[in-house]
């Protein structure tokens, strides 16, 4: 089930910023959510499952010197319970479900791929992967068939879309094919199926992702969701985020194995902006600072975390054709480009004579109760029954892990968030304390915490500051 909206106002196809009457007396919020998140009553056990080896920087240490970049830890579902992990330094990893073997599947940095990471090590690399559906049925179009994004210099190929406009990097997604989809290290062929040209270092191509729950023969099967940043620089300063010319700041849904022409990908005809010239059809939502990770529930719903620029870390739903309103909002809270002469940085509420409408949180929290939104699945497994149904994520500087209900969500009307309890050898205690590593960005050391999930629907946490995947089970 994918959600949909009928129809966006016509203003939507313009860059723009709203400005309201009320913008000679618009104060900024000093706290815009007083709410503190409590610890809930879930506890549960964390347990160690695999350590991946020391990987360098291209360009020696960046802002944040990570022992491992894991970004994604996500299963090969061709039922050998085969788990994938990458390290955006450019490796793919593959492993059994138990975590016992671990071993190098792909290797960019070794292929004539026009790889590199050397722009800014923190954002670009290899950000994503995804196995097509079909990838273990022999026989069908999709048999052996994977995709990643990653970062290439700009000088490598031709963008689809703002190639003049690319500084020294570009966004890629490129097609594999295994000659045989059940060897743990790949041989075969690949192509490049999408490029588009990154004005700055950060704010890149991030998920990469097929709807897993998607049947065969719908409309959603073998479809590919793509993440795209708004291109990087403070306060997006190219305003992506409300042009529909291009596809920064979206989700784009792309058909891979169809196209014809200059494009190597199809369209989808149930995408929403697919009958107008003047829009990029491959946008699904828009509006979206840095959602650099998304992920479907068993009943279609899209997930998409996306990390706030000052004030608000903000989780949606995806709606079709959805507007999230960055820049001119930080979750339910307009920014300062929504009024004339307010100062940007802070948030401020939205304005009365509200003229768009956009699509707001399912939750939200500020910057007193973390950093920077990361991933997050809806728990579907079997091993933590208290868990059953609700939306986990994490904030990947302060290593927090957060969870929400989903049975009654309600774009606008901020569930309720609380604080899973964690348990190491018994002991309850703060994922920081266990995994944390300096950074240049802040004072404060940070967890960098990724999460990840295998065919069972368990999840698995992930940090780069000690390369470690650890792995979600009942409390002792």
């Amino acid at each position: 089930m994918i959600i949909t909206r009928c129809a966006l106002v016509a203003a939507s196809l313009l860059l723009f910023s709203v400005v309201s009457s009320s913008a000679l007396s618009v104060e900024a919020l000093a706290d815009p959510i007083p709410t503190k998140i409590a610890k809930g009553n879930i506890v549960v056990g964390v347990v160690g499952f695999l350590q991946l080896p020391r990987t360098q920087d291209v360009n020696g240490e960046g802002a944040h010197p990570a022992f491992a970049r894991l970004q994604y830890l996500l299963p090969v579902r061709d039922g050998s319970g085969r788990l994938v992990i990458n390290d955006t330094r450019g490796i793919l990893y593959v492993t059994d479900r138990a975590g016992a073997q671990l071993q190098v599947y792909l290797d960019l940095r070794q292929q004539a791929v026009g790889f590199s990471d050397a722009t800014f090590a923190n954002e670009t690399g290899l950000a994503g992967f995804s196995f097509h559906p079909d990838f273990a049925k022999a026989g069908e179009p999709g048999y052996g068939k994977f995709y990643t994004a990653y970062s290439s210099p700009s000088d490598h190929g031709y963008a689809n879309y703002l190639d003049d406009a690319a500084g020294n990097h570009e966004s890629v997604v490129r097609e594999w094919t295994a000659d045989d989809s059940g060897l743990n290290v790949f041989s075969g062929t690949s192509r490049e199926i999408f490029r588009i040209g990154q004005f700055d270092q950060n704010h890149n191509i991030g998920t990469i992702k097929f709807n897993p729950y998607a049947a065969p023969g719908s409309a959603d099967y073998g479809i590919l969701y793509v993440s795209l940043g708004d291109g990087g620089g403070a306060h997006d300063p190219e305003q992506n985020g409300q042009s529909l010319a291009t596809p920064m700041s979206s989700i784009m849904r792309i058909d891979p194995l169809g196209g014809g022409g200059r494009k190597q990908y199809g369209i989808p005809g149930d995408n929403p902006f697919v009958d107008d010239p003047e829009i990029a059809s491959e946008i699904w939502v828009y509006g979206l600072r840095h959602t650099q990770q998304f992920s479907f529930d068993t009943d279609g719903r899209v997930f998409m975390a996306d990390i706030g620029q000052s004030q608000v870390e903000e989780i949606n739903i995806g709606i079709a054709g959805g507007n999230y309103g960055w820049r001119v909002r930080e979750g339910m809270f307009a920014t300062a480009f929504a009024f004339e002469n307010a100062r940007p940085g802070p948030v401020y509420p939205l304005p009365e004579d509200d003229p768009q409408e956009f699509v707001y949180p399912i939750a939200q929290y500020d910057h007193e109760e973390g950093d920077a939104v990361g991933s997050g699945f809806v728990y579907r497994g079997d091993a933590i029954p208290e868990l059953q149904g609700k939306y986990v994520f994490a904030d990947m500087v302060r290593g927090r892990i957060f969870f929400i209900d989903t049975e009654s969500l309600s774009p606008g009307k901020p569930a309720l968030i609380q604080e899973l309890r964690l348990q190491f050898d018994g002991v309850e205690r703060e994922f920081h304390d266990v995994s944390n590593y300096p950074s240049r960005y802040s004072p404060r050391n940070r967890s960098d915490l990724r999460m990840g999930i295998d065919s069972d629907g368990e999840l698995y946490l992930l940090s780069k500051g000690d390369g470690r995947v650890r792995k979600l089970v009942p409390a002792i």
